[in-house]
């Protein structure tokens, strides 16, 4: 490592005991070797991904619209013993919604292109 790729510098960092264990978790499960060089990576190479809250509630209101119409469906289904077309119509286009909310959340994280993992330069050895 040349003189001037000498890791001399800090930053200090104060975390809550949540976010200390959240880090120290994250770094066990990372497979690097030290504490340093995850957050490293984590810093220069990491991404931070928002996602819109309307697109999440846009989704949970879909999936729970479904749900309450299976629910009511069921119920009328066990008193009446009768399933009816338009019932099944109704199910059918409202998890073609869902499908369709999905399909176009997973195409906006598809189309993120997160950088390379930060390579650490290989140290040098009496070998070398």
């Amino acid at each position: 490592m040349e003189e001037d790729e000498k890791r001399n510098r800090y930053i200090q960092l104060r975390l809550n005991e949540y976010e200390f264990r959240e880090i120290e978790e994250k770094f066990r499960n990372s497979g690097l070797k030290s504490k340093s060089e995850f957050i490293r990576v984590m810093v220069l190479e990491g991404l931070m991904i928002y996602i819109d809250e309307k697109t999440t509630k846009d989704i949970y209101r879909a999936v729970s619209s479904v749900s309450n119409n299976v629910n009511q469906i069921a119920r009328r289904v066990n008193s009446t013993g009768n399933v009816y077309a338009e019932d099944i119509a109704e199910i059918k286009n409202g998890v073609s919604e869902i499908w369709q909310q999905l399909r176009s959340f997973r195409s906006q994280l598809q189309s993120i292109k997160p950088s390379p993992i930060l390579q650490t330069p290989k140290r040098q050895t009496a070998d070398d």
